[in-house]
């Protein structure tokens, strides 16, 4: 899209910080206007002090215009295997994606997956996240040049697996990490795009092939480093029989030289107090996977033991293991998850986590998760009434924070009024249009 003024009219809602940190996290204006120019915010202002507008006003009153939801952490080859039966984590992975990542030897297959699947996360409100790839180079291929088409925020990375995977599905001695840096040459930095380096799990990659991704990370500064952690007590088990020389799980990754900022850690339910102040103390971040870890019994990750030790945390779906891409879905499992621990969860904390939380963990604060002068524009609007039942609650319910909260506990898909991505509405983005 060429050089464009917009305005976005509706009930602002955004964090500046985390609302556990600071009493003024939030930003609440009942009737706002967000002001975008050349696909950033210009101002966000209340309605009655931008009165005299010289462009388009998009009015969305009597919905709630917010930052556009960030995902910390979901895999794109296992879109067809959402709502799977449920297994544990391991017999998962054998039973259910390892078959279907190896389907994305085929780059036609990757290319139909790519699009859908981020269709899929605009139709939902999310307008970025952390995302793995298959094993194969070209995947990573499709997801960015369909992420670029859409002008789309994106951190992902091929998978690295060199062990403990069917053999169609297993890196050579060096193959991996090679193909790696020809990604990360073609796509880290490109528009929008980040490049993330992603070995699934210490089970499936050797000490070497480790080792090899943390010099990667030092070769090129400013990369991501993705991967999964201590997401059920078998594999935690399995860990400290393969790597008997580690102190701990997190030991593995931060002998390997994966443990630094940008280190991003999906699950993280039984990780100790040791690992947790060392994540900490390098800068690292876990993306909690409520609705994944329930579904296969993985266990209840303790947002508040995070908070405690000074971890990042970002929300994520984790699909496929996650039964849903809806952030809406992601919140409601996070909150029974602290139920289910005796901690407090509030609407605040969940939308906070869905946004600025994780765009924090992600190293993205800069750009997105906030709406603020020269964010970028990357918005979704929701709609609170969305449903009868909706519609009924929000109109007994005592304050903003018991209607927000309504709305995590009651929406879903069908509360996405808008989405915007750079300021440009859904629907030209799908279109085919350039967003710059």
């Amino acid at each position: 899209m060429t050089a464009s003024r917009r305005a976005i009219r509706g009930e602002i809602v955004s964090f500046l910080d985390d609302p556990r940190r600071s009493s003024t996290a939030l930003r609440h204006i009942p009737d706002g206007i967000v002001l975008v120019e050349n696909g950033r915010i210009v101002a966000v202002e209340p309605a009655n002090l931008l009165p005299a507008l010289d462009c388009p006003v998009a009015d969305h009153r009597g919905c709630l215009v917010m930052p556009g939801f960030i995902d910390a952490h979901l895999h794109f080859p296992q879109i067809d295997i959402v709502a799977a039966p449920g297994e544990d984590l391991l017999g998962w992975l054998d039973r259910y994606t390892f078959p279907a990542e190896a389907a994305f030897s085929d780059p036609a297959i990757a290319n139909r997956a790519a699009s859908f699947f981020l269709d899929e996360l605009l139709r939902n409100g999310v307008t970025c996240g952390a995302v793995y790839g298959s094993v194969h180079a070209h995947s990573i291929d499709a997801l960015f040049e369909a992420a670029e088409m859409r002008g789309m925020c994106l951190v992902a990375g091929k998978v690295l697996m060199d062990r403990m995977c069917p053999p169609e599905l297993c890196d050579g001695p060096d193959s991996g990490v090679q193909a790696c840096r020809t990604l990360i040459r073609r796509w880290h930095g490109k528009g929008r795009l980040r490049y993330a380096v992603t070995p699934r799990f210490a089970l499936s990659s050797t000490p070497g092939q480790l080792a090899r991704a943390g010099r990667l990370l030092d070769e090129f500064p400013g990369l991501l480093m993705q991967t999964h952690i201590s997401e059920s007590r078998r594999e935690v088990a399995s860990v400290r029989a393969l790597f008997p020389a580690a102190r701990d799980y997190l030991d593995v990754y931060d002998q390997a030289g994966l443990l630094r900022e940008g280190a991003v850690l999906g699950h993280g339910i039984w990780l100790t107090e040791r690992e947790l102040a060392r994540l900490a103390e390098a800068g690292g971040a876990i993306a909690f996977c409520p609705g994944s870890n329930a579904f296969l019994g993985s266990g209840s990750f303790s947002c508040a033991s995070a908070h405690a030790s000074g971890v990042l945390v970002g929300l994520a779906s984790d699909v496929g293991a996650g039964p849903s891409v809806c952030p809406l879905d992601s919140m409601r499992e996070a909150y029974f998850t602290a139920r289910r621990l005796g901690e407090r969860f509030s609407a605040f904390d969940a939308f906070y986590l869905a946004t600025l939380g994780s765009a924090r963990a992600l190293r993205l604060g800069g750009s997105v998760g906030t709406l603020d002068a020269g964010m970028d524009a990357d918005i979704v609007v929701l709609d609170p009434a969305a449903t009868p039942l909706m519609a009924r609650r929000q109109t007994v319910a005592k304050d903003f924070e018991e209607r927000l909260f309504a709305l995590m506990m009651l929406g879903d898909d069908r509360s996405v009024a808008e989405v915007y991505v750079r300021g440009v509405p859904r629907q030209q983005v799908l279109s085919g249009r350039t967003v710059n």
